[in-house]
């Protein structure tokens, strides 16, 4: 266990802040810099088909287009569920008669505080995607066996969406 001593936040911005903490290591001083971040969520949406509803975007971060699942960051005091079930609605168009929580992740948890809940959305509906202003977002149906081909290609690179597809297959006869 480590004991926060003294800590000062260094930037604060619109989505984190960045926090630098000074703490006990058990008998020794040691400085962390941590990102806090509200969290946020991800939908594996899955057709009749064995589909799975993606977005394909382009990240400024990483410099490139990724595809991902439905995702998004949540407002403060949001249900987690509620979210996953407003971000698969304004990304995709699509909403669903199921929802199911698949867990949730720390997708960097040496530096970062952000957790991301993870839902299991099946019975689609399709509709009209009606994303953020200034989020440009393609829809893509997927089919899971592809899907997964491309996490192991290297293909499929975000995390989120890696772990998300990963974890349905292991579990999906569970559900």
């Amino acid at each position: 266990m480590e004991t926060k001593i003294s800590g000062e936040t260094i930037f604060t911005g619109k989505i984190f802040t960045v926090e630098r903490d000074n703490v006990d290591c058990g008998g020794f001083a040691a400085t962390r810099e941590v990102v806090r971040h509200p969290g946020g969520v991800a939908v594996m949406a899955v057709d009749g088909a064995e589909r799975v509803v993606m977005v394909r975007q382009y990240r400024y971060a990483a410099e490139r287009e990724l595809l991902e699942l439905p995702a998004g960051r949540l407002e403060p005091g949001e249900d987690p569920m509620a979210a996953g079930i407003r971000e698969l609605s304004e990304e995709t168009g699509y909403a669903a008669d199921c929802v199911k929580p698949l867990g949730r992740m720390i997708p960097t948890g040496g530096y970062c505080s952000e957790v991301i809940w993870l839902y299991l959305a099946t019975d689609l509906t399709e509709g009209v995607p009606h994303p953020d202003d200034g989020e440009l977002v393609r829809t893509e149906l997927i089919p899971l066996e592809e899907a997964l081909r491309m996490v192991l290609d290297g293909t499929i690179e975000d995390a989120k969406t890696a772990y998300g597809l990963m974890k349905y297959t292991l579990l999906r006869e569970a559900l």
